[in-house]
């Protein structure tokens, strides 16, 4: 208040210039740094978000069933030949046919589909997951490669636990067992396609009656006209014939 002139109207000028500048410059600061804040915020908030729907996903992956067999076959598909030519060699030529090729084929389908299901959702928690979580994925991650089959509960409640902490959420009630969990079964991606299968003789069915009866209607209704212009022809023959005579 004591550099504040107000003697002149000049001095009274250039005092409100320099406090509106003052006001603008702290007002311009002030902005610049919730600006910074907001975008800092934010940026932190998407990589939150990515992390968490990441390890939601690897946490379906990993602990989606509860029934069935629960443990992760690391068996690839050259492995399984060897094992059948293997067994091909040691059996006789009779016995040398299987009869259920076709149900082992889906079946070593279905674990390698789980298999490598298991592997992503691995990578993604060695990307984002904690140190703990890491450390579990890694574990998992060199069983499989040593041809071990693992099991993937643990992994799964450490999982669990992290999510419902960072979305805020109660824990699970420590009086409570939940079953074991294991890695999510693949749908089957024939069944809309045998649906369709199902439904496309039904309409070439429907179709090819259709033909037959167009197909038969048309020929009987020719043969009815040609019947018709024959006995009409028949008539005129027998008027002339009386007429001549």
């Amino acid at each position: 208040m004591h550099g504040i002139d107000l003697s002149s109207w000049q001095s009274i000028l250039s005092t409100i210039i320099g406090l509106a500048l003052f006001a603008l410059i702290g007002i311009g600061i002030r902005l610049l740094m919730m600006y910074t804040i907001q975008q800092r915020r934010e940026r932190m908030n998407r990589q939150i978000n990515e992390r968490l729907r990441t390890l939601i996903a690897a946490y379906k992956t990993l602990g989606g069933s509860f029934t069935g067999n629960l443990i992760v076959d690391p068996t690839h598909l050259g492995d399984l030949r060897r094992r059948g030519e293997a067994a091909v060699d040691g059996a006789s030529a009779s016995e040398a046919v299987v009869p259920n090729s076709s149900e082992a084929g889906s079946g070593s389908e279905r674990a390698r589909r789980i298999r490598d299901a298991v592997e992503a959702a691995l990578s993604d928690i060695i990307l984002l997951g904690t140190e703990g979580q890491v450390r579990l994925a890694d574990r998992l991650a060199r069983e499989l490669v040593a041809g071990r089959p693992v099991q993937t509960g643990e992994l799964v409640a450490s999982l669990r636990n992290f999510i419902r902490e960072a979305l805020d959420l109660d824990p699970v009630p420590s009086d409570l067992v939940l079953p074991p969990q294991g890695p999510a079964r693949p749908t089957s991606a024939g069944q809309g396609g045998r649906g369709r299968g199902e439904q496309g003789p039904g309409r070439q069915g429907g179709g090819g009656a259709g033909a037959g009866m167009g197909m038969g209607g048309g020929a009987a209704l020719g043969m009815g006209l040609g019947a018709a212009s024959g006995g009409t022809s028949a008539a005129d023959d027998d008027t002339n014939l009386e007429s001549n005579k």
